[in-house]
Parts: C-alpha cells; structure tokens; sequence
C-alpha cells in the first residue's frame, strides 16, 4: 500500500484525491490543510456586489473525503524533507511514497505590516465575509485597490456596484505600482477594461504604490500579488519570485514529489503557465495519473496544457476575454465565467446558491 499526502485541498488538490481514491487497495491517500472547508476563490469579489452569500462558496472538505474516500487532516504544514520523504504539520510527523504539492497561494503585502494589518484581502470565506460587513455597516470617503490585475478589476467593479445599490458615494481607486493594469494581457483587453472603468467612474493610477493611508476614511482592499506559503518558500529549490517551484515535464520536483496548480511553475514552449483554475485541474488529474503510472512502473506522461482561454469578468457585464481562441465582449463572457463557476463548484446548495444571487443581485444592473 502506497502512502500518497496532497498538500491543499484546492482545486488540484481535491482532482488528484479524487483520481488516486479509486485506487483502494493500492493507495492510501491522505489530504492536509489549514482550513476546514475548500472555498470557492473565483465568485469571491461577486460576494460585495452582485448578492453571492459567501456561505455558498464554502464546502467542508470533510464531506468531500466522505465522498471521495480519503483521509482528511485539518493542520497547517511547517516544513517538508525531500530527502527522508517526510511531512511536518504542526501537530504531526507523516511519512510518504509520494506527495504532492497543491497548496495554492496566498496574499503577498511585501513585508509592509501596516497594509497586512489594516487592509482586506480575499484568500477566502471569511475574508469575504469581513469585507462585506465593511461595506455595508463602515461609511468611508476611499475606496483603494491596491493591484490591477484580474481581482483588482474585478473587486473595484463589483465594489462600485455595491455603493450604487446603497446609494453611497465614495471614490473607488486602482491603484497599480507597474506602468500598465493587467500585466501582460494584449493591449485590446488592456483598453476596454480601461474604458469600462472610466464608465463606473473606477480612477485607475498606474506607477503607484501604497505605502500609509488614513484608516478612519478610506478602505483599503489588497490584492496586489500572491506567494506561496512558507514551508515552500523554505525549500531549496529553484522557485520564481512568487516562490512557486520550478518543475519538471512531468510536473515533478523529484521522483517522488510532484508540484501543482499556483505552487507550481511549469514551462512551456518557452513560456511559463498562468495560476488559472483551469491548469490546477488538468495538473492535478496528470499528477495523479502519473503517480499511478510510477507504481505500476510504466512510462510516465508529458504534461501538455490545453489552455481555454481567461475572462475578465465585471460587474456591470461587460466582461472580456478570450476563449477558445476568440477574442470575447460583453455579457457572453460574463455568462460563460459564471456557467463555469458554478459547473466547477462543490454540492447542489451551493450551485443553487450562487445561481439565486446572481439573479437577485447581478443581472439587473448595468452601465
């Protein structure tokens, strides 16, 4: 019986648990995380404007080990010793076969304790849940977002939304530390969500960082770039400057431990994979799929990402992307997000959830 440990029960996580648990009698597998449930990161900005209830984003992963069959540890790992194949949680010691890596990402403030302290983020359930209560009960002059990527945008359009429906004012700000919002995307994405902006009166400052800002007036929500946790930042190995790991075609560190999802950084055709749902999935089903392939002691598999594309979604629908290869404006691509969204998340109460704030919240809206 070979012992197989996945680190984080996110989205890769719970693919290759769910794969390698129909192997009973070959595998034991064994899920560790810090949280009791797995949330649902994707519909998280929704949750200020659009009436998503953060309940419906949230699935207690011991019901996912009851339908899966495997074990579930609720700890938080401190350290991993390649070498000796061993796990450190802060309660236990676990010896493994394989592990695989699937711990995802988390906010990174740069060392700036004031912003860590004082801002919100949404790394999950109850940072949502904290948020909202902000926005509705906490009357503030500013709005900042801190970071232009796909969450800033997501998080100030949904934010300007929500003040409509309460009939605040407040002036809602971007700001970005790079030259330009949204990193790398094509200059057409770049343009058109600039324009949505300007219609949700959003003001964007680019080469602008954040460094003190006044408590009592302004809200701060961060989401200016992620890292891994600190038990991979403390491995020695090569990583990029979020710290994700370098891996193999594979998807490998080494023979034994693989790497997936946002805690990996896997090249390919000389570029380097987004953190996207999507990927995490596809590595989570290779991963496992190659662990399999090890035990029987056949060939293993080349990862090749299939990649269908990434929506820009905003909250008064005019989203943008692209998908399958087609440059997308508009509500179709805010359909197509949250049809996936809703097809990608755990149980019926929460499908229906998220479904019923969308049409009480998000539908009737739009500028």
């Amino acid at each position: 019986m070979k012992k197989i440990i996945i680190i984080g029960a996110g989205f890769g996580g719970l693919e290759a648990a769910r794969i390698l648990s129909k192997r009973r009698g070959e595998v034991e597998v064994t899920v560790i995380d810090k949280k009791e449930t797995s949330d649902f990161l994707p519909t998280m900005p929704d949750c200020i404007g659009r009436g998503i209830r953060p309940q419906y984003l949230s699935y207690p992963i011991k019901a996912l080990a009851a339908k899966f069959r495997f074990s579930f540890i609720r700890d938080e790992v401190n350290k991993i010793d390649l070498q000796s194949k061993t796990v450190f949680t802060a309660t236990a010691t676990l010896n493994y076969d394989f592990l695989i890596i699937a711990s995802g990402s988390e906010t990174n403030f740069y060392g700036n304790e004031d912003i860590q302290k004082n801002a919100y983020k949404l790394d999950d359930v109850a940072d949502a849940e904290k948020l909202l209560d902000a926005v509705k009960n906490r009357g503030f002059d500013n709005y900042i977002i801190g970071g232009g990527g796909y969450t800033g945008v997501e998080v100030a359009t949904n934010l300007r939304l929500a003040l409509n429906k309460m009939k605040r004012s407040g002036r809602v700000t971007i700001i970005e530390r790079a030259a330009d919002i949204l990193g790398p995307l094509p200059a057409w994405m770049k343009v058109y969500v600039k324009d949505n902006l300007k219609r949700l009166s959003v003001e964007v400052s680019v080469n602008s960082s954040v460094d003190k800002m006044d408590h009592q007036k302004t809200m701060l929500i961060w989401a200016a770039g992620v890292k891994t946790p600190a038990f991979i930042q403390n491995l020695q190995t090569e990583k990029n400057p979020q710290g994700r790991i370098r891996v193999d075609e594979y998807l490998r560190l080494n023979e034994s431990c693989f790497v997936i999802g946002d805690a990996a950084y896997f090249e390919y055709k000389k570029n380097y994979l987004r953190m996207a749902v999507q990927f995490a999935i596809f590595h989570g089903r290779a991963a496992a799929k190659n662990i399999i392939r090890s035990i029987k002691g056949t060939s293993l598999k080349k990862f090749e990402p299939v990649d269908l594309g990434y929506i820009i979604p905003m909250a008064n629908n005019r989203s943008c992307g692209t998908v399958f290869g087609l440059n997308l404006k508009g509500f179709l691509p805010t359909m197509l997000h949250f049809i996936m969204c809703i097809y990608r998340s755990y149980g019926l109460k929460n499908k229906l959830g998220i479904i019923k704030g969308l049409l009480i919240g998000g539908g009737r809206w739009r500028i």
